[in-house]
């Protein structure tokens, strides 16, 4: 059969997507880029946010259109699953968690609304990058009480995998070519949590240990299970293969706020990590997420949010309005004024542009090594160096991707670097980079 897929969302669905695919793959069905040259549709969703979950069903009944037998997979399905029936009552539906039930799927219409316990690691891959490895090291959410968040509706019961099982998918994907590991999951901070602690300090340094020229990127890590754990996973960080890069949610600069959505940490807890992680790794990139209007969010509160932000200066501020979720404790709220929560979304990603801007400015002049990931929409190559920054290399393209090389940066944008490429590395470089 001929697939067509479409994939959207978070790191760790689109590692369900490339699994998916290559299961497909591995049994002779070719995968085409044409929905109208497909004999069946796959869509892998999310629905995290409103507006996405809204454009997911536009797509779904767009899909559906073509008259082929059309899968929707992804975290629609446990999440609203009425809605896709509404719009798609034809559609095959797959669980994020039975990802592996994908050839039933597409060869016999059959659906997989429940999640299945069933280990996704070391299946065969369709990777959408040949230099990027997206390696799931657990599977939902262990804490579970967030009031806003679907996640726990979507991705099912949590499950740490073995750090032996997660060591040899990193290696057979090191030995396919890849050049960058990702490690990701619903929440990092919580991988191994089952122990009564994080052991995320003790698998980011485990893989960091494994011999080839690579970069480790950790995804994003709750506040509240790294804290106890901060002092190791300083140290692992400071391995030479792990991108200075920590994804660290805020979601609110207010301590009532945090209370509120139950995310159990503190603005106080949130200071603690990103000040002592600064301290230790030099030109660290502070990623944060936040959400504006929350239904109890007063203008106290969110005066307190930017003034928290203006204080940390995050690197990458990822602001989301507040939408009510289905089946969340938040959808019961009363929400805010629509036209308050635009306005205070407009003002906090104007001071985030800035300080964007501004500390991009500071690398100006830095010289450096940085792994060729990409190729822009233009055709321009894009690096990223130790500490996980964009760089697009002006005047170059795609004969650099997969090279690693030394740039110059010229310029600044809130976020991006402008370089030129100086000079490619020679093999013995790369092996000195990636051991010291």
């Amino acid at each position: 059969m001929k697939i067509y897929a479409e994939t959207y969302g978070c790191a760790a669905n689109v590692a369900d997507s490339e699994i998916a695919l290559g299961l497909l793959r591995e049994k002779g069905h070719e995968i085409v880029s044409n929905p109208r040259d497909a004999d069946a549709i796959v869509i892998f969703t999310c629905v995290v946010k409103k507006p996405t979950s809204d454009r997911m069903l536009y797509r779904i009944s767009s899909l559906a259109g073509y008259g082929k037998r059309l899968i929707v997979a992804g975290c629609i399905v446990p999440g609203e699953p009425e809605n896709v029936v509404r719009i798609a009552p034809d559609a095959v539906m797959l669980h994020p968690r039975a990802i592996t039930r994908i050839r039933d799927a597409v060869e016999l219409g059959k659906s997989f609304p429940e999640e299945c316990d069933e280990v996704k690691l070391c299946m065969p891959r369709l990777r959408r990058s040949p230099l990027i490895a997206i390696i799931p090291v657990s599977e939902g959410c262990s804490w579970n009480l967030c009031s806003f968040c679907i996640v726990t509706r979507t991705r099912g019961s949590f499950k740490s995998y073995s750090m032996e099982l997660i060591e040899c998918e990193v290696r057979r994907h090191l030995e396919e070519g890849a050049r960058e590991i990702w490690l990701t999951s619903q929440d990092m901070g919580s991988y191994g949590i089952e122990s009564g602690k994080s052991r995320v300090a003790e698998l980011v340094k485990r893989i960091a240990e494994i011999d080839g020229t690579f970069f480790i990127r950790v995804g994003m890590m709750n506040p509240l299970y790294i804290y106890p754990v901060l002092r190791d996973l300083v140290e692992a960080y400071k391995a030479p293969r792990v991108f200075k890069f920590l994804h660290l949610p805020l979601q609110s600069g207010s301590n009532k706020v945090l209370r509120d959505m139950r995310r159990g940490y503190d603005v106080r807890v949130f200071k603690k990590i990103v000040e002592s992680t600064r301290s230790e790794i030099p030109n660290l990139t502070l990623s944060t997420d936040i959400i504006v209007g929350y239904p109890t969010e007063d203008e106290s509160d969110f005066e307190e949010t930017v003034k928290l932000v203006e204080d940390v200066k995050p690197d990458v501020i990822n602001i989301s309005r507040f939408f009510p979720r289905p089946g969340t404790s938040a959808e019961r709220l009363r929400p805010l004024d629509p036209k308050i929560v635009k306005k205070r979304s407009k003002l906090l990603s104007e001071v985030a542009r800035e300080i964007a801007l501004r500390n991009n400015e500071k690398w100006i002049g830095w010289r450096g090594v940085a792994l060729v990931d990409e190729v822009g929409e233009r055709g321009e190559a894009i690096a990223k160096n130790a500490s996980y920054r964009s760089i697009v290399l002006r005047g170059s393209g795609r004969e650099l991707f997969g090279k690693l090389v030394e740039v110059e940066v010229e310029d600044a944008r809130p976020y991006c670097l402008l370089a030129e490429a100086k000079r490619i590395l020679e093999p013995v470089e790369i092996a000195e980079l990636t051991s010291a």
